[in-house]
């Protein structure tokens, strides 16, 4: 293509000349970008969504990865044949209440592709699930090309390990990741893998499927908070929030020492994001632009601040339907072949009134679209009566599918950080005066004063998360722990390989674990603590669980079914 600085720069009588003796005769030219009449790139008309189709399915593959990639590395530990709660006994007890049988009730109550795989080796069922996953969204992520087989076929993996996850999997942001996986499945043709597929326009019940799922987070997010916990309304949550939240990074160290003034200011931006901004939705296309910038915002400065797994990622995917094809053209190169052309040319036809004749397949998508849209109404009354109750619960599924929930997000802070410290001791005697008792490291949970603190989000320590939620109860409530601490005195690789230190790495295994309570505080930047390295300061509680030996557990153990630690070769 040449250069309109040359095409003016060419003498006006030869260009008369060429005009007139050429009339039929146009040299070839290569395929151009559609341009607007004074030679500059077309723009994007409004109102249509090729791109955003794009980018949500890109950014919903991204998710999804990032998801399955965490079930991969933590799941057989977890929940496999030997993990601290066991899926296979967790199906089985789902059978046994529905007398034995895996049938339509034991589906319906736990849906999951296992009840067809052969349990014999269920470390196997959910590396493949996990594999599968994770090879399915790479696809998508990476070509921006996806069918609803495809799709469907990531939402019931995933839900399928969401299931029979337990507690592992009992976070309000597995059950947002389904609802929006389940929506995006209709952003797609059945069977075409086309980034742009002419005859599957991006449905307008699916973005407002979107829309709905963004305002539903935000606004039971905001009520939750102004009816869960006074210092809400008082405008203190955020002197807390930063030291006490689950799994701190390095920058909330810096935030929590923000003056009172700014914590205040958080607070207050926080209730007008949360309780205000979601109305901008209905208000038209440019206050829709405006509340998925200030939701995107938002999100990206909560990832910031801490590590909250891929939620706050998440919650970005149905943002991203405030934007249409011309908001969102900035992201894609204005090439002859790239997208942002196709769709410039797409636009063009339809302006000029030329239409394909209409297909079958087109009119099964309308009855499939106004059906999903009345499925997301029906299922979306419990929801809105939960937001509107004074009653109002958080992250809660109300059919087992979790195609439409409700959710929400600290409803209550607390005020101090307690931890759990698990040790080990090679002492015959735990009691003895000299016995040295030696810390084991999580991968991401405070425990090592001198360590700082952890950067992983979106990635997920499923364990370390629960610890946090240990620390406020008691091990009768979390019997899992005690699960661990036996692992632990046997050695056992699976579990070890969930936590970042073993002080006994090389050695025998301990021949006594117990539990200490410490309460946690950051420690002053400028101070003494600080100084020294330490990033935090500890004061001991007292013990969380007594001294156990593994002989002592055998009985807690097959009470329970839970299979009996393999002891390492050189405990004694």
């Amino acid at each position: 293509m040449r250069p309109d600085n040359l095409v003016m720069a060419a003498p006006e009588g030869s260009l008369r000349k060429r005009k007139v003796g050429n009339v039929d005769q146009k040299p070839a030219s290569p395929p151009t970008a559609a341009r607007g009449p004074v030679g500059s790139p077309a723009r994007l008309r409004t109102g249509t969504f090729w791109l955003t189709r794009v980018v949500l399915l890109r950014a919903l593959a991204f998710i999804y990865f990032v998801a399955f990639l965490v079930a991969f590395n933590q799941n057989k530990a977890l929940i496999g044949d030997r993990g601290l709660l066991p899926c296979r006994l967790y199906l089985k007890n789902v059978q046994q209440y529905f007398q034995g049988r895996a049938g339509w009730d034991a589906w319906s109550a736990t849906p999951t592709v296992l009840w067809l795989l052969d349990w014999s080796n269920m470390n196997f069922n959910l590396d493949l699930l996990a594999l599968l996953g994770l090879g399915l969204s790479s696809f998508v992520l990476v070509t921006g090309c996806a069918n609803m087989i495809l799709m469907a076929t990531l939402w019931a993996l995933y839900m399928s390990l969401v299931n029979v996850g337990q507690i592992w999997y009992s976070f309000g942001w597995e059950s947002q990741l389904l609802e929006t996986g389940f929506l995006g499945i209709f952003l797609c043709p059945l069977w075409t893998l086309s980034r742009l597929p002419k005859h599957t326009p991006t449905s307008g019940v699916v973005l407002w499927g979107f829309r709905w799922l963004i305002f539903r987070i935000m606004l039971g997010a905001g009520l939750i908070k102004i009816r869960g916990d006074k210092c809400w309304l008082d405008l203190t949550c955020m002197d807390f929030h930063y030291e006490t939240q689950p799994v701190p990074n390095p920058m909330a160290y810096y935030l929590h020492r923000s003056p009172w003034w700014f914590h205040h200011f958080e607070t207050l931006s926080n209730h007008f994001l949360e309780l205000v901004v979601p109305f901008f939705l209905f208000l038209g296309r440019r206050m829709c632009i405006l509340h998925g910038v200030l939701q995107i915002l938002f999100q990206v400065i909560l990832i910031i601040s801490g590590n909250l797994s891929f939620l706050n990622w998440l919650t970005i995917v149905p943002s991203l339907a405030c934007f249409d094809d011309a908001a969102l053209g900035f992201l894609f190169p204005s090439g002859p072949r790239g997208l942002k052309n196709q769709v410039l040319k797409m636009q063009k036809e339809e302006t000029q009134g030329v239409q394909s004749k209409p297909r079958y397949g087109c009119m099964v998508r309308q009855v499939v679209n106004f059906s999903l849209g009345i499925l997301v109404a029906w299922l979306s009354v419990p929801v809105v009566i939960n937001l509107l109750s004074s009653r109002q619960v958080m992250n809660t599924s109300f059919n087992p599918l979790r195609i439409v929930n409700t959710y929400g997000a600290f409803g209550s802070i607390t005020k101090e950080r307690t931890e759990v410290i698990l040790q080990g001791t090679a002492s015959p005697n735990a009691s003895a005066p000299d016995a040295v008792w030696e810390d084991y490291e999580f991968k991401c949970k405070p425990g090592d004063l001198w360590r700082r603190p952890c950067l992983i989000s979106p990635y997920h320590y499923r364990l370390d998360w629960l610890m946090w939620f240990a620390a406020f109860q008691t091990y009768e409530q979390n019997e899992w722990i005690i699960h661990l601490a036996g692992k632990l005195l046997a050695g056992d690789a699976e579990a070890l390989s969930l936590l970042a230190l073993n002080p006994f790495e090389g050695k025998a295994p301990p021949r006594w674990i117990r539990g200490e309570h410490y309460r946690y505080r950051f420690s002053l930047p400028s101070g003494q603590h600080a100084a020294q390295g330490k990033w935090w300061i500890r004061k001991r509680i007292g013990p969380y669980f007594p001294p156990l030996h593994l002989e002592d557990l055998k009985d807690f153990f097959r009470t329970r079914e839970w299979p009996l630690p393999k002891p390492h070769p050189d405990t004694s």
